[in-house]
């Protein structure tokens, strides 16, 4: 299927190595007007992807050859695909487990087994987080940055030149949301609600992983910790 078969529908991929699970999420998503493909495992994720460009990736961790975790860093590393969001699905439980995916560059997480309403309404969550967010380009300076919301870039100026740096769409609404009110201290509820949408189930902690993966990014000068409160980008 290429992404002109779907007539304009919503397309969503899913990727797991078990056919029970495909055949589950398949049936419930497309009855609720979905259009669906299906990969069984990271290679196979990846071309397909490249060949549909669909609109949101429900994502396994624990599949052979490459698993979700590699799957899902090289969709942030590819040009075509980084802004794609992406729903990732485990059954490891455990907390480590859970920032691993966010590292990894997943938008949200939920522990297996879960409920189809459970994964629908992230599905729609997700999807119209990505639609609020899909502005009109334009770019915001602010110190030494340039946050190109055309090519989901940020430019540094640096003694040496100027750093090109692609960040996945999460980390970088989360910086361009940050940067747009220099000097505002924002709680990690706040920024969920403003940067993932109030819809989307996802934990305080998931806003420190970002914020970290930020400051690995750009250095640790611009995004303040406001103990007690939660973040501010330096004015």
């Amino acid at each position: 299927m290429t992404r002109s078969d779907a007539s304009g529908d919503t397309v969503i991929l899913v990727v797991d190595d078990e056919q029970d699970i495909i055949d589950l999420l398949d049936y419930n998503l497309t009855n609720r007007g979905y259009e669906v493909a299906a990969a069984r495992d990271g290679q196979e994720a990846l071309a397909t992807a490249r060949d549909i460009e669909p609109d949101l990736i429900i994502l396994d961790v624990m599949m052979p050859e490459m698993d979700g975790l590699e799957t899902c860093r090289r969709i942030r590393q590819d040009a075509y695909l980084r802004t794609i969001p992406v729903l990732m699905l485990t059954a490891r439980t455990e907390e480590e487990s859970m920032i691993e995916g966010l590292e990894s560059g997943a938008d949200s997480y939920l522990s297996k087994p879960v409920s189809i309403p459970v994964i629908v309404s992230q599905v729609r969550a997700l999807l119209r987080s990505s639609k609020r967010n899909d502005t009109p380009p334009d770019t915001l300076s602010i110190h030494d940055l340039t946050i190109d919301r055309d090519r989901f870039i940020v430019i540094q100026e640096q003694e040496n030149g100027s750093k090109e740096m692609h960040f996945p769409k999460q980390e970088f609404e989360l910086l361009q949301f940050m940067a747009s009110h220099p000097g505002t201290a924002f709680t990690r509820q706040e920024i969920l609600d403003e940067v993932w949408g109030p819809d989307v189930y996802v934990v305080d902690r998931t806003v420190d992983v970002h914020v970290r993966k930020i400051r690995e990014k750009i250095g640790s000068d611009y995004i303040e910790t406001i103990k007690g409160v939660g973040y501010r980008f330096r004015g």
